[in-house]
C-alpha cells in the first residue's frame, strides 16, 4: 500500500510517500481500505516533536472512513465490504468517567490513517452515516467525539442555554458549534480573526467577539444581554482566564485543550466566588462515539470542511493547519 510516513521530526517535508506492506488483521481486528482521512492539531504537534511518546517512522492520522477489506480471527465475515467510519479512541477502558492508563489514539503509537489501508479493532468500526460523503465521514471522528463529550457528557448542555465556543475555526470548535446548535443552544464564539467570526455566523452562530481585544468579555456580555451558561474552551492561555470572567454565576466551563499554552495567574477567587464548575474533557468513550454518530444520523448533521487535499499533498495540508487559516476540518482524499 501507499502511505504518508513521518520519517523524522520537524518540517512538513518529513512527511513522505512510501510503499509499505499491506496490514494484516489479527484476532478481533479489521483492515479498512480508506477513501479519506482528516488532519487534527495533534498531527502537527507530533510532527514537530511536541507530543508524548513519539516514535518515528510513523503513519500519522486519527480520522478515517472507508470499506472493510478483511477481518481477523473471531470477527464475523459479514464485516467485509461494509462502509465504515473509525473511532480513533483505543483502549478507553471500563470507566465512562475517564480513560484508562492504556488509552491511546490511532496515529501514535500505532500507524494511522494517512494511508490506503489501516488496521484497527473491529470494535472501533461504525457504519458510515449514509448522508455523508467519504470526505465528510472522515472529518467526523476525533473532532466530533471530543466536541460531543465536552458539550453533552461533561458540559450537560440544555436547550435554550447560551454557549460560548472559544477559538472558532479549528475542527473541534466548529463541530461544537454545529452540535450545540442542533441541541437547541444559542452559540456565541471568539476568534482572533474577524473573517472566522463571520464564517461562524454563516454556520449558525448568534454572534462573536475578537479575543485579541482587551474588552472582549465586556463586548460579549453586551452582545448576549447576559452571560453564557457554558463555555467550551480549547484555547487555554489568557483566553481561559477571561472566559472565567465571562461565565455567569453557577456556570460551567469545559476545557478540552490549550493551543495557547498554560493559563497563568488563574484567580481561584473567580471560581469559588461565582460557584463555577470547571471540567476537563479528553476525546470520548465508545458510548460517546456511538451517541455522537446517532446525533449525526438523526439530525442530518454535516461537519464543516475547510479544504480537501490529495493524500500526496499531506505536507501542504499540514502547512495550512499550522498557519491557522482553516475554518473547519482539513481532509485528505485517498
Amino acid at each position: 500500500m501507499r502511505a504518508i510516513v513521518l520519517t523524522a521530526l520537524g518540517d512538513p517535508d518529513n512527511l513522505r510517500m512510501e510503499r509499505r506492506s499491506d496490514p494484516v488483521p489479527g484476532a478481533g481486528e479489521a483492515v479498512v481500505r480508506l477513501h479519506a482521512a482528516a488532519l487534527n492539531r495533534r498531527d502537527v504537534w507530533i510532527r514537530k516533536g511536541q507530543y508524548a511518546g513519539i516514535k518515528v517512522p510513523i503513519v500519522l492520522g486519527s480520522d478515517g472512513a472507508g470499506e472493510v477489506l478483511g477481518v481477523g480471527a473471531g470477527v464475523d465475515a459479514s464485516w467485509r465490504g461494509r462502509e465504515v467510519v473509525i473511532d480513533p479512541s483505543l483502549d478507553w477502558g471500563p470507566d465512562e468517567r475517564a480513560q484508562a492508563s492504556a488509552f491511546n489514539i490511532l496515529g501514535l503509537p500505532v500507524d494511522g490513517t494517512y494511508a490506503e489501508m489501516v488496521k484497527v479493532p473491529v470494535a472501533n468500526l461504525h457504519p458510515r452515516p449514509a448522508h455523508l460523503s467519504w470526505e465528510e465521514a472522515a472529518a467526523v471522528p476525533l473532532a466530533s467525539v471530543t466536541a460531543y463529550r465536552a458539550l453533552v457528557t461533561r458540559g450537560r448542555v440544555q436547550p435554550g442555554e447560551t454557549v460560548l465556543v472559544t477559538g472558532i475555526g479549528g475542527g473541534v470548535a466548529t463541530t461544537a458549534l454545529v452540535i450545540a446548535r442542533q441541541l437547541g443552544a444559542k452559540v456565541f464564539v471568539t476568534s482572533g480573526h474577524e473573517s472566522k467570526i463571520e464564517a461562524a455566523k454563516r454556520h449558525g452562530a448568534a454572534g462573536g467577539v475578537n479575543h485579541r481585544k482587551d474588552d472582549w468579555v465586556k463586548s460579549l456580555i453586551a452582545m448576549i444581554g447576559s452571560r453564557p451558561d457554558l463555555v467550551i474552551d480549547g484555547a487555554g492561555g489568557e483566553t481561559f482566564n477571561r472566559a472565567l470572567d465571562a461565565l455567569k454565576p453557577g456556570g460551567r466551563m469545559v476545557s478540552y485543550g490549550s493551543t495557547l499554552g498554560a493559563a497563568e495567574n488563574v484567580e481561584i477567587r473567580r471560581i469559588f466566588w461565582k460557584q463555577l464548575n470547571v471540567l476537563g474533557s479528553t476525546m470520548g468513550s465508545p458510548s460517546d462515539f456511538a451517541a455522537m454518530l446517532k446525533l449525526y444520523d438523526a439530525g442530518g448533521l454535516r461537519p464543516v470542511i475547510d479544504k480537501v487535499f490529495p493524500l500526496e499533498q499531506a505536507g501542504d495540508a499540514h502547512i495550512r493547519m499550522e498557519a491557522g487559516d482553516q475554518f473547519g476540518k482539513i481532509v485528505l482524499k485517498i
